[in-house]
């Protein structure tokens, strides 16, 4: 039997608590249309390693913080920017 891991709509909790916390009201002018989806999913990944290695030390709540980031679905973050992205242009 397959479980349903889905959070809110999202593949995990870690997925919709990041987008939530770090990605959710993203300045669009920052995403266009022309961004794949593969290469915002690495530079979302990069931004929130970095942001987690710069406000904390290291040690025990650094490695679980980056650790939480690899249970992430970077790819369906930046999908829903892209897709975001789109629908506030279609609506100007």
């Amino acid at each position: 039997m397959t479980q349903d891991t889905k959070y809110n709509g999202w593949t995990n909790y870690a997925t919709w608590r990041v987008n939530l916390e770090m990605f959710d009201g993203y300045p669009t002018e920052c995403i266009d249309e022309t961004d794949d989806p593969y290469d915002l999913s690495l530079s979302c990944k990069d931004w929130a390693e970095e942001l987690i290695c710069m406000d904390a030390r290291e040690g025990f709540a650094r490695d679980y913080a980056l650790a939480f980031l690899s249970d992430v679905n970077w790819h369906e973050i930046a999908t829903h920017m892209i897709e975001d992205y789109r629908t506030q242009e279609q609506a100007a």
